[in-house]
């Protein structure tokens, strides 16, 4: 290992190279394990980058940046394909928010599905969701998919237009540096792109089994398609059609946002200021000479002068921040604050009256079913934003005041 500017560089027994914003942050040995089974793999192109909210997850790393030549891996990109930040600024202020924030939070829930399984869909979708997604021209899209991969399960994904879903999904009102109110939001492509990611990470799996290769591939969740077999277009197909809708979702669910608000603020506006973004995808660019399938598996694109949105935890800051281009981090940074254990470790250590104290002057939830999603469960979020303060600036420290979760 050495180290350069900010970041530390790895050599591999594989042979392959990390590149790892990681300065003062832990990284766990099992997300260090993972790192290096990705990097050694033949079609990683130059090096793997690692922003400093790491962490062990399925397929790959939390936290990493995967460059690949002629090939995907589902895994990597996960079943919360698309998934990401939106936030708007407003025109109200902190002297325009009542002393109590209960009405404004249960209006908010009223207004935008949270969770997951039935209760978490609209029973009629809002006029503005149908006129988006005919509009959008995605049910078509998703029907040529169906067609030829006849054993996807349909889903409601017009009655999940707009809605948040569960796990670390929320909706939050926040007060930036100038007590100005901002509204952010955390959501993907809900359980299409589930069944979609699902599907496709079980077919690369089979085709795995099938090659015949001259290296090891030592987890079977770092099976890949191979650019020009008919299922990595089919893959990326898919995986396209998630983004969007991804995308689509949040502006949606940012309108409903919004109508609840009226009804507290009828005259408020919105400012210029509003950044919708992927932390989970895939994408084509252009890095070190070739062009390369970029994987960002809980990791934001940085290029320069692009705004981006770095989420702390509940009862934690927040950033929107603007992207310096490092080429080395292939334009990227992290995704939030990253977490420190598993949800059902933090079950075990943490109790409702640590969440509490953890949580005061938020308005949230405060009982034992949201326990795994504590702020103790997360890095400090200034330690990874010192970490990474080579990859973006911030333009807008953000603290949350209203936080919803599925």
């Amino acid at each position: 290992m050495r180290t350069m500017s900010q970041f530390e560089v790895f050599e591999t027994s594989a042979g392959g190279r990390i590149k790892a914003w990681v300065k003062g942050v832990p990284v766990e040995s099992q997300a260090r394990a993972q790192l290096e089974n990705v990097a050694g793999l033949p079609f990683i192109h130059s090096h793997l980058a690692v922003m400093p909210d790491v962490h062990f997850g399925r397929g790959a790393t939390v936290g990493s940046v995967i460059p690949t030549k002629g090939a995907i891996i589902p895994a990597a990109v996960g079943v919360d394909i698309g998934c990401g930040m939106m936030a708007v600024r407003t025109s109200l202020t902190a002297n325009d928010l009542p002393d109590s924030l209960s009405a404004i939070r249960s209006e908010i829930e009223r207004k935008v599905p949270v969770g997951n399984g039935r209760g978490g869909n609209h029973k009629e979708a809002p006029a503005r969701a149908a006129t988006a997604l005919r509009a959008s021209g995605l049910a078509d899209k998703l029907d040529v998919i169906l067609r030829k991969h006849k054993r996807i399960q349909r889903t409601a994904f017009a009655k999940q237009l707009g809605t948040l879903g569960g796990g670390n999904h929320f909706i939050e009102l926040c007060l930036d540096e100038a007590d100005r109110v901002w509204v952010m939001l955390h959501s993907g492509s809900r359980g299409t792109g589930n069944i979609l990611g699902t599907y496709f990470i079980q077919e690369a799996r089979e085709a795995l089994e099938k090659r015949v290769l001259g290296y090891h591939v030592p987890d079977k969740d770092l099976a890949f398609f191979v650019e020009g077999e008919e299922l990595f277009d089919d893959y990326t197909m898919a995986v396209g059609w998630a983004q969007d809708y991804a995308r689509l979702n949040r502006e949606v669910m940012m309108d409903r946002v919004l109508l609840a608000l009226r009804d507290f603020f009828p005259g408020f506006s919105l400012e210029k200021e509003a950044v919708n973004c992927h932390h989970n995808y895939v994408e084509r660019e252009h890095h070190f000479g070739a062009n390369v399938w970029v994987t960002r598996k809980g990791a934001v694109s940085a290029k320069t002068g692009e705004l981006g949105i770095i989420p702390g935890s509940m009862g934690a800051k927040s950033f929107i921040v603007r992207g310096k281009g490092h080429a080395d981090s292939f334009c990227s940074c992290s995704h939030g604050a990253g977490r420190t254990m598993s949800r059902s470790e933090a079950k075990r250590t943490f109790t409702v009256e640590d969440h509490l104290a953890a949580t005061e002057g938020v308005e949230c939830r405060k009982d034992s079913g949201v326990i795994d999603e504590t702020p103790m469960a997360y890095k400090d979020i200034d330690a990874v934003m010192a970490a990474q303060s080579d990859l973006v600036e911030i333009v807008h420290t953000l603290k949350q005041v209203v936080c919803v979760k599925g």
